[in-house]
């Protein structure tokens, strides 16, 4: 059928906009640009102001739950272990956010993936490994003022990075061994499990922590190998593995000798 335009006399004339309706239409326009503008100052809010809420909200937790000076002195060993993590993530050319604390989960560093999986062993080693200093340093500062605080400091500090040194992911230890043999995480997860046990960790930390890390036991039980294995060379699993060890050794040494001072009888003297 031909399409045949309707004859001149019967075109349609314009339809005229009320002023009632065009205010309406100006409030709607104004009302969308201000939602647009309130979601991206939210979005700029919680992308500049979410880690300090994160500090605050970790902050008020450990001190409802620990006390005040013991609050201070976990946040500032996470934030020294990450820093750790951050520095190193320099050292090596890469990129890499500044730590964020986690509510009663610990903090986290994001960085890039290194290409070799050497340099991932120990970007994952600079945190124990400042612990470790930090921990020395309080204890030495308990040494000279012979205040059982310093030497709690110290403990903690050395207990902390213990734990975080587990040979599974996602702790740190995970990351170090899986440089050496992947295999280790298997048995690293049974260490996690006595040490939650032993130190009475909250059954949901268990629970998240270990979900984190059954797919890599699942894959590294498999077979399945990091591509960057194949370029660790026996010398440089041998270095990793003096590093994990030394590192291992002496924040055992140091929450031996620091929790003896600290906690006679087994009672923390910290808060």
């Amino acid at each position: 059928m031909e399409y045949l335009p309707p004859p001149a006399g019967d075109e349609p004339s314009p339809k005229k906009t009320s002023p009632a309706m065009g205010r309406l239409g100006a409030i709607g326009a104004a009302l969308l640009a201000f939602a647009l503008k309130f979601k991206l100052l939210l979005f700029v809010g919680l992308k500049v102001f979410a880690p300090f809420w994160l500090f605050l909200v970790s902050l008020w937790l450990y001190v409802a739950l620990f006390g005040w000076r013991f609050a201070i002195v976990i946040v500032l060993l996470l934030l020294a272990h990450e820093f750790g993590h951050y520095f190193a993530f320099r050292a090596y050319g890469l990129p890499v956010k500044l730590p964020m604390l986690i509510p009663l989960m610990g903090a986290v560093t994001y960085g890039a993936m290194p290409e070799e999986l050497e340099h991932d062993a120990y970007i994952a080693l600079a945190g124990p490994l400042t612990g470790l200093v930090l921990a020395a340093g309080c204890y030495a500062a308990g040494m000279a003022t012979q205040e059982r605080f310093w030497f709690a400091c110290a403990d903690v500090s050395a207990i902390l990075n213990l734990f975080n040194m587990i040979p599974m992911l996602p702790f740190d230890g995970g990351r170090i061994v899986g440089a050496i043999w992947p295999a280790l995480w298997i048995a690293g997860f049974a260490v996690f499990i006595g040490a939650c046990i032993f130190l009475h960790v909250p059954l949901l930390f268990m629970v998240i922590v270990g979900a984190l890390g059954i797919p890599a036991m699942i894959s590294a039980w498999r077979g399945n190998v990091d591509p960057r294995a194949a370029r660790m060379t026996s010398g440089m699993r041998l270095g990793v593995s003096v590093w994990y060890l030394g590192t291992l050794f002496g924040l055992v040494y140091l929450s031996a000798l620091a929790h003896a001072i600290a906690s006679p009888g087994g009672r923390s003297t910290l808060w």
